[in-house]
């Protein structure tokens, strides 16, 4: 079995406070321990989703549109800021604190929201990888495209490796993605009076509203809002008042840093697309293969193509971690379920690849700018069923005490959450107005099928928006515990089948031992000890080699040291693959406790020599002492 039921309630269990910031003395070293949460986020605001936006906006509106890019990071700043007070203050993601505010008729429809937006953001991650790959190394896009799903497999090696140096790695791709485009501004000489201008709102046209919706969808992504929430609790902290507030004032510094450095990204994407292409009169490059292609003759320097794509390619790779930890934080607290990471990465970008494969096979690789626009657009239009519940949940005084959002930041969030929704319904009316008008003999189909999603997503909104405001007050405790938790524990026999898994090394001494702690002399135990070899992997209880027969001897001493202590004690020896033999084991003894050892390693040495606890633990239905 790949997938589990969450019973720790803590959001990215593997790594929940596992950076100590308790013990770091001076502003230089707490905010270097602090540093990292909001770098993965800020990646995922220079994606290649935003390059497209970006890219379109510049060609066509030169730097009229410099003013959503602005607006789109303080609404980004806020609204990452209020995820670092919910994450710190009530310890739950925002995945987590929706489930327990609203019903599962709400929250199934929430989550499958979010599953989509972060397919829609994985769509542009692969989408940009394989165009690096296409304009670096003439790579096929198809061939990219189908590179991309296991490429993201490799990178979840370094979440074992742990959070620091996941982040780190982070930071080293945002570093070469800024180095590359400051360069290209640096050729590239913009007009920085007319730059100026472009900061005074104004939308010239049909097409400029779409754009800068897709810029605000590829800038204040719903995905980092799960993912901000989680990764603030990373870190551990002082559980006190001042202990949080000093968390909160150094993720906020943090945050604030990484958004503007990817607002610099940005705009020098943009910049750099209303210097090279509007000022030359290529109003429509929508195609950052054209983008790249016009680079070296508009500009007059060979270098410049070079970095464009050096810089995708590390876009694309960074937004790939993110990504998947966005999905677990997802699927763990709308269902309080877990899937292991590599199915979870598989399936998520499965569902981007396919998509992108069949848009390039069908239409050519010169298509692949529209869907990735397309891909911000749909971002945007989910940015509002994120954003109301952060809302509603950090100006809970109840839930959220001292730390509640004030007066003021409340009209800012409000104001932000209402221009969001507005200039996405504005575009919604407008597709549907269209869709209507075109669908001639099929306009029932409109009708039937795609009118009724949009009611119901605007009955989805409401609900949302209101259910806080008019729903009774719970009678729950502030923080994460209800005042409802009975306060009588049952308390249960002691266990009576105990089976052990033993190997033969000098671990099995402490295993066993454990064993014995929790289940005394009244207790059975069943010692098994699989044989892992290949002829036992071929043959199972058919082969009679040495290795196989040392082994039961083995077993036989174990068994006759325990009996001679006065325990009860049954062996057996099972051939092939631990992860399958020891679960049958089990349900054959219909054992109530399983005692094994840990092997020791994790990382690359998991995906070597194996992790057998981690899987056996998916397959039986008894608890599990793993001993160290």
């Amino acid at each position: 079995m790949n997938y589990s039921k969450i019973q720790s309630g803590k959001s990215l269990d593997d790594v929940h406070s596992s950076v100590d910031t308790t013990k770091k003395i001076g502003i230089a070293k707490s905010m270097f321990a602090f540093m990292g949460p909001a770098y993965l986020v800020s990646v995922g605001y220079m994606d290649p989703g935003n390059w497209a936006t970006d890219i379109a906006g510049g060609s066509a509106f030169g730097y009229n549109l410099i003013w959503v890019l602005l607006m789109s990071n303080l609404i980004a700043i806020l609204l990452q800021s209020h995820c670092v007070k919910l994450g710190i203050v009530r310890g739950r993601d925002l995945a987590q604190a929706s489930k327990e505010a609203f019903p599962s008729i709400v929250n199934i429809p929430l989550w499958i929201l979010a599953e989509i937006a972060i397919a829609a953001t994985d769509l542009a991650e692969v989408i940009g990888f394989a165009l690096g790959l296409n304009l670096l190394f003439h790579i096929p896009m198809l061939l990219g495209v189908s590179i991309a799903v296991f490429d993201s497999l490799l990178l979840l090696l370094l979440i074992q490796l742990g959070i620091r140096k996941m982040e780190a790695f982070i930071i080293v791709l945002v570093l070469i993605i800024c180095s590359c485009f400051f360069f290209e501004i640096f050729i590239a000489k913009p007009d920085v009076a007319e730059i100026a201008m472009g900061f005074i709102p104004s939308i010239p046209n049909e097409t400029a509203l779409y754009i800068a919706i897709g810029i605000i969808g590829a800038t204040v992504m719903p995905h980092n809002l799960y993912l901000h929430s989680a990764l603030v609790q990373t870190r551990k902290i002082e559980q006190t008042e001042k202990g949080k507030r000093r968390a909160i004032r150094f993720n906020i510094f943090d945050s604030v840093i990484a958004l503007n450095l990817a607002f610099l990204v940005n705009a020098s994407i943009l910049i750099l697309a209303g210097a090279v292409f509007f000022t030359h009169g290529y109003h429509q490059i929508t195609e950052m293969q054209d983008a790249h292609g016009l680079l070296a003759p508009l500009l007059g320097n060979t270098l410049a193509p070079i970095l464009f794509a050096i810089a995708l390619i590390a876009s694309g790779q960074c937004s790939t971690i993110t990504g998947t930890l966005s999905g677990q934080i997802v699927m763990e607290g709308y269902l309080n379920l877990r899937i292991t990471p590599w199915l979870r990465r598989l399936m998520t970008r499965t569902i981007a690849v396919i998509p992108a494969f069949l848009v390039i096979w069908i239409n050519g690789e010169g298509a692949t700018g529209e869907l990735l626009i397309l891909s911000q657009v749909v971002l945007s239009l989910q940015l509002g069923f994120a954003v109301i519940p952060l809302i509603h949940f950090v100006s809970d005084k109840k839930k959220m005490g001292a730390f509640a959002i004030s007066t003021w930041l409340k009209i800012a969030s409000w104001l932000s959450a209402i221009i969001i929704i507005a200039l996405n319904g504005k575009l919604v009316l407008s597709f549907l107005i269209n869709l209507i008008s075109t669908a001639g003999s099929y306009q029932w189909l409109v009708y039937t099928t795609i009118l009724p999603l949009v009611i119901l997503a605007i009955a989805l909104l409401l609900y949302i928006t209101l259910h806080p405001l008019i729903s009774k007050p719970s009678n729950n405790l502030t923080g994460l515990h209800k005042a409802s938790l009975p306060m009588e524990f049952e308390v249960k026999d002691e266990f009576r089948k105990i089976a052990i898994a033993v190997d033969f090394s000098a671990k099995d001494q402490l295993t066993i031992s454990h064993a014995l702690t929790a289940g005394g002399h009244k207790a059975i135990y069943f010692l098994i000890h699989v044989v892992e070899s290949a002829g036992a992997l071929m043959m199972e209880k058919e082969i009679h080699d040495l290795e196989s027969q040392d082994d039961l001897n083995q077993l036989k001493r174990y068994a006759a040291a325990l009996e001679e202590k006065g325990y009860m004690v049954d062996y057996e020896l099972g051939f092939g693959k631990p992860t399958t033999e020891i679960p049958k084991f089990v349900a054959k003894k219909n054992a109530d406790l399983l005692v094994m050892g840990a092997h020791g390693h994790r990382g690359l040495k998991d995906m070597i020599f194996g992790e057998s606890i981690n899987a056996v633990r998916h397959s039986i239905k008894i608890p599990l002492l793993a001993v160290k």
